[in-house]
Formats: C-alpha cells, sequence, structure tokens
C-alpha cells in the first residue's frame, strides 16, 4: 500500500532529503513550509501520517500538534515529530502534545520508515 506522508519543515533542503528516503519506500511525499501551511494542506487533503519539525516560523510544531489533536476531523492523524530539539524536556512536550513519536533530527532511513510503519500500523489497529 501506498501512504501518503505531510512533511512540515521550514528548512527545504530537510525536506527534500526527507522525500528522497521516502518515496523509494512507497510513500507519496507533500510538503508544508510551517505550521499555518500544514494546517491549511491538511484542510484540503488528510495524509496517513504527518512529519513535524517542532522550531518554525509562523506556528511551532507543538502548536501544530495540538490543533491537530482538538480537531475532530484530525484528531486522530499519525504525527511523528522530527526534532533537532532531542533534550528530556522537548520530547515530553512534543508526546504531551500528541505526537505518536518523537525522533531527533538527523535520523537514519531505516528507523524514519520503521517508525512510520510502526505508527501507521498502531494507528490502523486502534481504529478497526
Amino acid at each position: 500500500m501506498s501512504w501518503s506522508v505531510l512533511i512540515v519543515d521550514d528548512e527545504p533542503l530537510t525536506q527534500d532529503l526527507l522525500r528522497l528516503m521516502l518515496e523509494p519506500a512507497g510513500f507519496r511525499v507533500t510538503g508544508a513550509d510551517h505550521g499555518l501551511d500544514a494546517l491549511e494542506k491538511i484542510k484540503n487533503h488528510k495524509p496517513d501520517i504527518m512529519i513535524l519539525d517542532v522550531m518554525m516560523p509562523h506556528m511551532d510544531g507543538i502548536t501544530v500538534c495540538k490543533k491537530i489533536r482538538s480537531n475532530p476531523e484530525t484528531s486522530n492523524l499519525p504525527i511523528v515529530m522530527l526534532s533537532g530539539k532531542t533534550h528530556l524536556n522537548a520530547v515530553e512536550e512534543g508526546l504531551e502534545a500528541g505526537a505518536n513519536r518523537y525522533l531527533p533530527k538527523p535520523t537514519s532511513r531505516t528507523d524514519l520508515i520503521q517508525n512510520l510503519h510502526d505508527v501507521l500500523a498502531e494507528t490502523a489497529a486502534v481504529s478497526h
């Protein structure tokens, strides 16, 4: 099955790198440059899973995550946070905001794909 993934990161190089990691694994990738852009894209076409940066202009990833979780139409959207902020408080804050996983930047292609598949499997099991 081909999963759609929305990559939300203000760094074009990071979006490109993640796209290069994911497309060969069968993911259909869409990008968003910041949180407001991501919320607009989700409203128009909800992805199967989202990779969300924490530190971004306009709206940070923690706020985006909370907004998604508080909206009944998107509350079950799987979210994997990917951030350079890796101290314990940042990880806790991301998970408390509703992220399914919190991964450090940089992450390996294998770890990223494995975590996306794990989260998709976990959320599919919950929704059935």
